[in-house]
C-alpha cells in the first residue's frame, strides 16, 4: 500500500482522536460553570447548526473531488476558480440559513420551549450569534474540502485540532471571566469559530497558491451543483437511517429500550475513527487517479482495513459487555451487551461499505451510490420495524448490520472492480467477527476474556499475515524501521 495513504491514515486518525479527546475533558467544566439547563440549551444550539449543514449543499465535498483532479493535472487556475465558486455560493446560503435559523429559534424559544424567563431573555440576547455562526460554518466547509483536497491532512487537521482548541476553551473563559450566560458563551465561541475560519481559509489560500479573489462562475457553479446535490441526497439519506432504528425503537419499545440501545450504539460508533480516517484519505487521492490506479488502491484500502480493523473489533466484541457492567451497571449491561457486540459488527461493515462508496463516487457517479440509498430507505424502515416489533433490541442491530452488508455488496457490483479477491477477503474477516459474536456468550470472568482475546486475535493477525502478502510486507517494512531505530 502507498506510504503517503497509510502517512495520511494515520494523521487522519490522529486528527479526529485529539479533537474527541478534548471534547470529553470539557464537558464536565462546562456543566459545572453553566449548570446542567443551560449546558443543555447550549448542546441543542451546536446539533441545530450541525443540522444546518445541509446548506452546504455537497459543496465542500464538491470542491474536493473538483481541486484533486485540478491539482492532477497541474491546473492552478481551475483550482483557484472552483475555490471561490464554492466559496461564495456557501456564503450566501450560509446567511439565508443564518436569517432563517435566527427567526426560527426567535419563535421556537417564545412559543414551544419550557425554559425561565431569565433564561429565555439570555437565548434571545444570543440568537444574533447564533445567526453569524452559520455562514462561518459553511465557508469553513469549503476551506476544509480545498485542503483535503490538496491531500494536505497535516494542514487540515492541524488547523482543525487548533480550532477544537479555541471552540472549546474560549467559551469556557467567557463564562468564567465575563459571566456564565448564554449570550456570552455563544459569542465567544462564534469568535473562536471565526478565528479558526480565517487560518483555515488562510491555509487553504496558501496550499492552493491562489493570489486573488475571483468572482464565482456559472459553469464552475453548475458543475459543483451537479456533484455536490447528489452528495447532499446521499448524506441525508444516511442521516435519516442512522437515526430511523432509535425512532422506531423508541416509538415500539418506549424510552426504556432507546437508553438500552443507545448507550451501546454511541460506545461502538467511536470505532468508526479508523474507517473515517481511511475514507477521508482516499476520496481525493481515488478522485485523481485512473481508473486501473484506483482500483488497485481500493482493493489495497480494503485489506489494510480487514488487517487493522478486524482484531480492534474483534477485542470490541469480547470486552463490550465486561466494561459495560463496570461503566454504566448490570440492568444496562445485561441488555445493552448482546445488542453492542451486533452493532460492532454493523460499524465494521459500514467501514468495508464507506471505502467502495467513496469508489462509486469518485469514480463511477455520485448519483449511483445516493439512488442506493433512496432505493433502500423505505425497505429498512419495514426491515426494522418487523425486526423491532418481534426480535426487540437484537432485531434492530441485526437489520442495522444487514443494511451496511446490502450496501457493501451492491456498491462493489456497481463500483465494476474485480470482486472475487475482495469478497473472499471479506468473507474470511467477518467469519471471525461471527465466531468471536457465539463465543463471547460463553466468556464469564476476565480471565477467560483475556485468553480468547489472545487467541481470536492472534489468529486473525495470522491469517491476515499469511493470505495478505501487501500487509505482510508492510508488516515487515515497520519491524525493519523499529530495529533500525533501536540499533541506532
Amino acid at each position: 500500500m502507498d506510504k503517503g495513504i497509510l502517512k495520511n491514515v494515520a494523521i487522519n486518525f490522529l486528527g479526529l482522536v485529539l479533537p474527541t479527546f478534548v471534547s470529553l475533558v470539557t464537558v464536565p467544566a462546562y456543566i459545572k460553570l453553566l449548570g446542567v439547563e443551560r449546558y443543555g440549551v447550549i448542546s441543542l444550539v451546536w446539533t441545530l447548526i450541525g443540522y444546518f449543514g445541509i446548506l452546504d449543499l455537497g459543496m465542500s465535498m464538491a470542491a474536493q473531488n473538483h481541486i484533486s483532479k485540478a491539482r492532477a493535472s497541474a491546473d492552478t487556475t481551475e483550482s483557484a476558480r472552483v475555490f471561490w465558486s464554492a466559496t461564495w455560493l456557501n456564503l450566501a446560503t450560509g446567511i439565508l440559513g443564518g436569517l432563517t435559523i435566527y427567526f426560527g429559534a426567535f419563535i421556537y424559544t417564545a412559543y414551544f420551549t419550557k425554559v425561565s424567563p431569565e433564561l429565555q431573555h439570555e437565548v434571545y440576547m444570543a440568537l444574533p450569534w447564533l445567526a453569524v455562526a452559520i455562514p462561518i460554518a459553511n465557508v469553513s466547509w469549503v476551506f476544509a474540502g480545498a485542503i483535503n483536497g490538496a491531500e494536505r491532512f497535516g494542514v487540515y487537521n492541524t488547523n482543525q485540532t487548533l480550532g477544537t482548541f479555541l471552540f472549546q476553551l474560549l467559551p469556557l473563559a467567557a463564562a468564567w471571566l465575563i459571566a456564565p450566560k448564554l449570550q456570552f458563551v455563544l459569542a465567544a465561541a462564534v469568535f473562536a469559530r471565526l478565528v479558526a475560519a480565517l487560518l483555515m481559509g488562510y491555509s487553504a489560500l496558501q496550499v492552493l497558491d491562489i493570489k486573488r479573489i475571483l468572482a464565482p462562475q456559472f459553469g464552475v457553479a453548475k458543475g459543483l451543483f451537479s456533484f455536490g446535490g447528489w452528495m447532499l441526497i446521499a448524506s441525508v439519506t444516511n442521516m435519516i437511517a442512522e437515526s430511523l432504528d432509535r425512532v422506531m425503537l423508541g416509538t415500539s419499545l418506549g424510552a426504556r429500550f432507546v437508553t438500552y440501545y443507545t448507550v451501546p450504539q454511541n460506545l461502538v460508533t467511536r470505532l468508526n475513527i479508523v474507517p473515517t480516517a481511511l475514507a477521508r484519505t482516499l476520496f481525493p487521492r481515488l478522485s485523481a487517479v485512473g481508473r486501473d490506479h484506483a482500483d488497485t488502491i481500493t482493493r489495497q484500502s480494503l485489506e489494510f482495513l480487514n488487517g487493522v480493523f478486524t482484531p480492534i473489533a474483534l477485542v470490541a466484541i469480547i470486552v463490550l459487555e465486561p466494561f459495560l457492567h463496570l461503566w454504566v451497571g448490570s440492568e444496562i449491561a445485561n441488555a445493552a451487551g448482546p445488542v453492542g457486540r451486533i452493532l460492532i459488527i454493523g460499524v465494521w461493515l459500514v467501514g468495508q461499505a464507506g471505502v467502495t462508496r467513496i469508489l462509486v463516487q469518485s469514480q463511477v457517479n455520485p448519483a449511483v451510490a445516493a439512488r442506493v440509498g433512496l432505493f433502500e430507505l423505505p425497505f429498512y424502515a419495514g426491515a426494522l420495524w418487523i425486526g423491532i416489533s418481534h426480535f426487540g433490541l437484537t432485531g434492530a442491530a441485526v437489520i442495522v448490520a444487514a443494511r451496511a452488508l446490502f450496501d457493501y455488496g451492491v456498491l462493489l457490483w456497481l463500483s465494476a472492480i474485480r470482486m472475487r479477491p475482495i469478497v473472499l477477503d471479506m468473507l474470511a474477516h467477518l467469519a471471525f467477527l461471527l465466531g468471536t459474536l457465539w463465543l463471547s456468550t460463553f466468556l464469564s470472568g476476565i480471565g477467560a476474556a483475556a485468553l480468547a482475546v489472545v487467541l481470536v486475535v492472534g489468529a486473525n493477525v495470522g491469517w491476515s499475515l499469511t493470505m495478505t502478502p501487501a500487509l505482510r510486507d508492510l508488516a515487515r517494512s515497520l519491524l525493519v524501521r523499529l530495529n533500525s531505530r533501536k540499533s541506532a
